[in-house]
């Protein structure tokens, strides 16, 4: 297939350039002429989408746009990808930032919700810009200079010594080299409280050509690290996006997974039993599966609260362990990720009836 839409889309483009991380962030699409050009989209769509990108900005990686199979709009590829008049016409009036992270940063982009852990958005830059993100509302914004805002987060969590945990997060952080990458994991990792390092990038499902064995030889200097990602379907497993988590668990860095509950996405029982027994396959651990935080221009991925209970029911029956996510709703202030299943009246249920073998142990 890669052979097939690069000779129709990119044509002249060697395979040596295609797999090249580098190659991929130069030729990102963001023109709507060019996506439904190659998407083959009526021309009446582009004026839509122009009014979409004037607010959010679209960005696709060759490789990504490559998996998308159908012209349909409802292709769970595209749906995630390319720009949607939805979000700017479904739910309108919800917040830009909902779990207030604008107000909980002591240091630019550093954001301190949680006692023992810290979140470092080190940049504003993505792979691709997907339609259901939660920060949205930066991709417009002005790009502050890394050596100023990485040095005011390093001077914040080194007088904050109960911070043990760094997150490095974004956009996502591995669309710097190699050597700018290395420059934040060890200005965190040379302080003397900061135990563990925590890496959140998409970039395994969007672009799994950067994961070098190169900058895993890197990120291997900086254990423990951990690397969470995000497959939201099946049909983001790939080859190469398994080799991808691959050379991350051969380097000793665990890869989960944090999935989110997209309508016309994965709200479906028997595509999300593919996605997580596909994620089981390649040793990635499905970790969470976020409830769609009420994000402006996000509405319209939303679905109801009952129905995610609903499925997750039926998965907790028919997964197992390792292969089942914590479905949970990530809320604003100290309240943090709390798990859904515990909101079920199943689960209510279930624990009344055996009431008693709990009791004997009381």
């Amino acid at each position: 297939m890669d052979k097939e839409f690069r000779s129709a889309h990119f044509p002249g483009t060697s395979l040596r350039d295609w797999q090249n991380w580098r190659w991929q962030m130069q030729n990102r699409v963001t023109s709507v002429t060019r996506l439904c050009a190659i998407l083959g989209r009526p021309i009446a769509q582009t004026d839509e989408m122009r009014r979409v990108v004037s607010g959010y900005p679209a960005a696709v990686t060759p490789y990504y746009l490559s998996l998308i199979r159908s012209a349909d709009t409802n292709d769970p590829i595209a749906l995630q990808c390319i720009p949607d008049v939805k979000e700017i016409s479904v739910m309108t009036g919800l917040p830009e930032d909902p779990l207030n992270e604008d107000g909980q940063m002591p240091a630019t982009k550093l954001i301190h919700r949680y006692p023992d852990r810290a979140l470092a958005m080190v940049t504003q830059t993505c792979a691709t810009h997907c339609r259901h993100c939660n920060r949205k509302r930066f991709w417009k914004t002005p790009r502050t200079a890394l050596k100023s805002r990485l040095s005011q987060m390093v001077r914040y969590v080194e007088k904050s010594p109960q911070i043990r945990e760094i997150i490095v997060s974004g956009g996502d952080p591995l669309t710097y080299d190699d050597n700018q990458l290395e420059w934040i994991l060890s200005s965190f990792s040379a302080i003397p409280h900061v135990d563990i390092l925590r890496i959140g990038s998409r970039i395994p499902a969007v672009l799994p050509m950067r994961i070098t064995k190169d900058l895993c030889r890197m990120l291997k200097r900086y254990r423990p690290v951990w690397f969470n990602t995000q497959f939201n379907h099946p049909d983001e497993i790939t080859p190469e996006s398994k080799r991808a988590c691959e050379r991350l668990q051969e380097a000793g860095i665990p890869v989960s997974n944090q999935s989110v509950l997209l309508k016309g996405v994965n709200d479906n029982l028997e595509v999300m039993h593919r996605l997580l027994h596909g994620l089981q396959k390649i040793s990635v651990r499905p970790y969470y599966l976020f409830h769609c935080e009420p994000v402006r221009g996000c509405g319209h991925f939303r679905t109801e609260l009952p129905f995610g209970l609903s499925m997750m029911e039926d998965l907790r029956r028919e997964c197992s362990g390792l292969s089942l996510p914590q479905y949970v709703a990530d809320l604003p202030g100290s309240a943090g990720k709390v798990p859904m299943l515990a909101l079920s009246g199943q689960i209510k249920k279930i624990f009344k009836k055996h009431q008693d073998f709990f009791d004997n142990f009381s």
